[in-house]
């Protein structure tokens, strides 16, 4: 069956140092019809990137050089400006990270949600307006009629964030992107918030790309996850798989420094170092500056990505062992899979 979204090759340069240094280097991954894909890394692995990559909004000096985007067969990266725009929120919507950076704040909200509807969809304000205030019921808006007419400074952060879907489900897209969609929310209301997106996306059938670093959040909603490290995507894997079984290093030292996972009592272990600067990303590996088990390939040559299991995907010299075939994941012993 055919994703409804395909990305391949997708890279995506920036000026560093001198440099013009991929961001986003050449992506392979899909997203299926009703799935919610998770696309996990820590801060400066390129998640983002890839989101302004795929809405064709990347910041200047930025610059898509090479790949493929295609939702539902048609080529994104084709497509004249002003086509682009309508498939931007009839096509696929985005929710960003912070809400009140993205809503206009002399503007009332429900005004915005209008104008969105507006612009993809021939109706007339009176619609629109019925339209938002059945939108924000939707999305679990107290008092909704009251609501519209607020400004984004007279909501609360988890107001706001119910009232950016609701902006996104107004032209009812089949692909929502949700870029960490819980950011800078208390746990309450950011359990409230991934409640209410599980409950759109069976209530709609549409499908979600989830960036996220907190795999707590993974658990709760994904249905499958692409690991990103240093703008590659390293391992790939239908979530239960990746989290019984994951494959790659990196990934093993995301899910250690679960506290879920971790012995009680025990302090929480982590990945020694940080994601290196793009000017500065190693020859190999990216991760083998950072790799408990580098060996000496890991820093000579790319790791292709090769099958490790039913649907799950990684890109790891070590896969080349029989060890690394037959291991287990204990996320107790820092060591891995001796």
């Amino acid at each position: 069956m055919t994703p409804l979204l395909q990305v391949r090759g997708l890279t995506t340069r920036f000026p560093v140092g001198g440099q013009r240094v991929p961001i986003v280097d050449a992506l392979d991954f899909d997203v299926h019809g009703s799935e919610v894909l998770a696309l996990v890394g820590e801060s400066g692995s390129g998640k983002s990137m890839t989101a302004l990559s795929l809405m064709r909004l990347v910041p200047k000096p930025g610059h898509i050089d090479a790949g493929s985007i295609q939702l539902d067969g048609q080529e994104l990266l084709d497509l004249p400006v002003r086509a682009m725009r309508r498939v931007r929120g009839a096509g696929v919507a985005m929710i960003f990270q912070e809400p009140m950076t993205s809503l206009n704040p002399v503007v009332r909200v429900g005004d915005q949600v209008v104008e969105a509807i507006r612009l993809h969809e021939r109706v007339g304000r009176l619609a629109a307006i019925d339209r938002c205030r059945a939108l924000f019921e939707q999305v679990g808006i107290p008092d909704a009629a009251a609501r519209v007419e607020a400004y984004p400074h007279q909501l609360s952060g988890g107001l706001k964030q119910r009232v950016m879907i609701a902006m996104a489900l107004s032209t009812r897209p089949r692909l929502l992107i949700a870029d960490e969609p819980t950011t800078a929310l208390d746990v309450t209301v950011q359990a409230q918030i991934l409640r209410l997106l599980r409950q759109l996306q069976s209530e709609t059938g549409m499908s979600i790309l989830l960036i996220t670093h907190d795999l707590g959040i993974v658990n709760e909603l994904a249905d499958r996850v692409a690991v990103m490290y240093a703008g590659r995507i390293i391992e790939t894997a239908p979530r239960a798989s990746l989290f019984e079984r994951p494959r790659h290093p990196y990934t093993q030292g995301l899910l250690r420094s679960m506290p879920a996972l971790a012995p009680p009592g025990e302090r929480l272990p982590e990945i020694p170092g940080v994601v290196p600067s793009p000017k500065d990303w190693p020859e190999g590996c990216r991760f083998s500056t950072r790799c408990p088990e580098v060996m000496s390939s890991c820093r000579q040559a790319v790791p292709t990505a090769a099958r490790a299991g039913r649907a799950h995907r990684v890109a790891c010299h070590l896969l080349e062992g029989s060890e690394f075939e037959e291991s287990t994941f204990h996320p107790g012993r820092p060591e891995g899979r001796r």
